[in-house]
């Protein structure tokens, strides 16, 4: 079954807020093999302008997917998450992720097409603090491959 279209510009549910913590974003930075001591050291990062420890520029991807896991999970959609390949990433900064932060994250569909008999579901996920400053925008695409033997 194909991705109803008609979820185009429908926004869901903000987040619960995600404290950012120094050590998620160290495990984070190990995990990725990231060396820079602005992801460790607050005394580095302070001396990059930032009042603690920044987190690398990818970090974001686990309160996104987390907050778009929302519309991959709503049945009306259509997602068949067996058949989902992770088709593209990309970030647009207001500023850097930092320590302390607490991030909420809105989802809203941005594509949901059918090509080639496979589906395409692109999501944009704002993130914010708390207070409401953009920090940034996250988008990502799905590809749902057809069933074996459909055409």
């Amino acid at each position: 079954m194909p991705l109803d279209p008609s979820f185009v510009g429908r926004s869901y549910p903000p987040s619960e807020p995600y404290l950012v913590g120094r050590e998620k974003i160290r495990e984070f930075a190990d995990a990725i093999g990231a060396t820079d001591l602005a992801y460790r050291d607050p005394s580095a990062a302070q001396a990059l302008g930032h009042p603690d420890v920044i987190a690398p520029p990818t970090f974001p991807v686990i309160v996104a997917m987390a907050a778009a896991q929302s519309i991959v999970d709503d049945p009306a959609l259509g997602v068949d998450y067996s058949r989902v390949v992770h088709g593209d990433q990309r970030f647009a900064y207001s500023r850097p992720v930092r320590a302390g932060d607490s991030l909420v994250c809105v989802s809203t569909v941005e594509e949901a097409r059918t090509m080639a008999g496979m589906d395409f579901l692109t999501t944009r996920t704002e993130v914010t603090t708390e207070a409401g400053e953009a920090v940034v925008s996250v988008w990502s695409r799905l590809v749902v491959r057809g069933e074996a033997g459909a055409s």
